[in-house]
């Protein structure tokens, strides 16, 4: 019933026959530290024309921030200081192989109509994810539960098909979202949530308003209500937070980071987390097929340089692997992929190739300087024989026409608090997410460690069966990820924040509205 961190909890369940967890009190600044009421108003980045409350489509910061952190709740939250806490669930505990899970959910918790939350809530917001026809990103981590059992009206038992010590760090992903079980249609239409904030109006790729919600078991929101504007151009969201028309803005563009910092009413906030710049190419698809041809891109790409023009220093070179300097299990020690255009050339010959011609899609709705970043790609790689076309693609609509449509293209991941949750989101095989279309064919061995690892107990080897997987994906693996990029963001003065800000999503784990308050 102690505080826990994420490697204390991966490790729990080597106490004893059982493992529980109380749920920890939810983070909030000092009630005499702040004002109550006022408007927070955000401009963010990651809107799309087709934003719905539905969770299951849920993939950038607009809407992320508009529901989970806004409007509705998930069982679980990851606190901004990394540990893990109850939100709609008051308790959990495990058995000793982690396949049982037992959630004990909060009381006295109503919906935005007025009805009561319970166990049915939680079994039919799950099971959405597994519905037939249903394209969500969870689905890997819903269809791994066999069995969901009401134990009684406050609380359900779940059973899975292998143990899984990281599970509850799960039910916090942003698309697992609780909706009333007896009309989950109308709640999606509606945005009608648990959260602190009731929706107003839902403006797909335009905006959206909330206001307090008096009835929350999370006491009195600092605000009087919340509106997010969707500005996905980076000049566009600077200049509105420079002017006054905003109070907050997301992905700041490095380039004009000094005129922010100059200003006297704003303040930059920067955290290192694991967010990671990508470019995944499908492996199902010529000539990304051929391991050598993967190996010969992984040569190509001077990773230094995009960290020293793209980023401007704010983050550290990847090794194309997701799992960042914040994960557990980070394997810090593997030896770091260099920029080699002969060793490129080795592998394009091991191919069978004297050069190749590839598109690569980018637009800066995949990641602020993404479009730069395949042009730098795109130079780097000529060295080698890989002749690059970079290809400028739309920001509307990128995330449904681009990724996971075009054999090579530009993204970005926030990346997640547990290995396990990261690798079963992109890559393990089948998965809605896998956008780099990684099968059993290409690595099986990755994928028998996927799940052997996602029981083990012993911390030291998961430790050596995560480090091995990351060494798989930086060797065969079809996602080159040469960047990790820290959240910086800018807010006004007038906007009140705690000592330490949230780093798995942006904005405060994409949860301002709840956290921050009126100066």
């Amino acid at each position: 019933m102690t505080r826990l961190n994420r490697r204390q909890f991966a490790v729990s369940a080597l106490a004893a026959a059982g493992y529980s967890s109380r749920a920890l009190a939810h983070d909030s600044p000092p009630p005499h530290d702040h004002v109550m009421g006022g408007t927070l108003t955000a401009g963010l980045s990651g809107a799309n024309t087709s934003d719905s409350w539905d969770g299951r489509t849920h993939s950038d910061l607009f809407m992320i921030a508009s529901a989970m952190g806004c409007v509705f709740d998930c069982l679980t939250e990851n606190g901004a200081d990394g540990t893990l806490q109850g939100e709609l669930a008051e308790s959990w505990e495990a058995s000793a192989d982690a396949k049982t899970w037992t959630f004990n959910l909060r009381q006295g918790v109503t919906f935005h109509n007025g009805k009561d939350f319970g166990a049915d809530d939680v079994i039919a917001s799950l099971q959405m994810h597994v519905a037939e026809g249903a394209k969500s990103a969870a689905k890997p981590i819903v269809s791994a539960i066999t069995e969901m059992k009401k134990m009684n009206d406050h609380q359900v038992q779940f059973v899975l098909e292998n143990g899984n010590a990281d599970f509850p760090y799960l039910l916090s992903d942003y698309h697992i979202l609780m909706y009333p079980a007896d009309d989950i249609e109308g709640a999606i239409a509606n945005g009608i949530g648990t959260g602190m904030y009731r929706a107003v109006n839902l403006d797909p790729g335009v905006r959206m308003i909330a206001e307090r919600y008096d009835g929350s078991y999370k006491g009195m929101a600092h605000f009087d209500s919340i509106e997010y504007i969707a500005i996905n151009d980076n000049t566009a969201r600077m200049n509105a937070l420079l002017t006054g028309q905003v109070d907050a803005i997301n992905r700041i563009d490095f380039k004009t980071e000094a005129l922010l910092r100059a200003n006297p009413n704003l303040r930059i906030q920067e955290v290192t987390g694991n967010q990671h710049y990508t470019f995944p190419m499908l492996t199902d698809v010529e000539p990304f097929n051929d391991v050598n041809v993967r190996r010969a891109l992984k040569y190509a790409i001077n990773r230094q340089e995009m960290v020293d023009k793209i980023l401007l220093g704010h983050g550290q070179v990847g090794n194309d692997t997701p799992i960042g300097p914040a994960n557990p299990y980070y394997a810090g020690n593997m030896e770091q992929l260099a920029y080699d255009p002969d060793k490129a050339k080795f592998h394009l010959q091991q191919a069978g190739l004297s050069s190749i011609d590839i598109d690569l899609s980018a637009s800066n709705a995949a990641f602020e300087g993404a479009v730069d970043a395949a042009q730098l790609f795109q130079a780097s790689a000529k060295a080698a024989g890989i002749n690059i076309n970079v290809v400028q693609e739309p920001s509307d609509g990128y995330w449904s026409n681009v990724w996971l449509k075009k054999p090579f293209c530009a993204c970005y991941w926030s990346g997640r608090a547990t290995e396990d949750w990261m690798f079963s989101t992109a890559y393990e095989a089948g998965v809605p997410w896998n956008d780099s279309q990684w099968d059993e064919k290409d690595s099986a061995r990755f994928q028998e460690l996927l799940v052997t690892a996602r029981a083990e107990l012993d911390p030291a080897r998961r430790a050596e069966q995560y480090g091995e997987m990351q060494q798989i994906l930086r060797d065969d693996g079809g996602v080159l990820v040469p960047m990790f990029a820290n959240y910086v963001q800018a807010v006004s003065n007038k906007i009140g924040t705690p000592n330490t800000i949230g780093n798995l999503w942006q904005m405060d784990n994409a949860r301002m509205a709840e956290r921050w308050w009126m100066a």
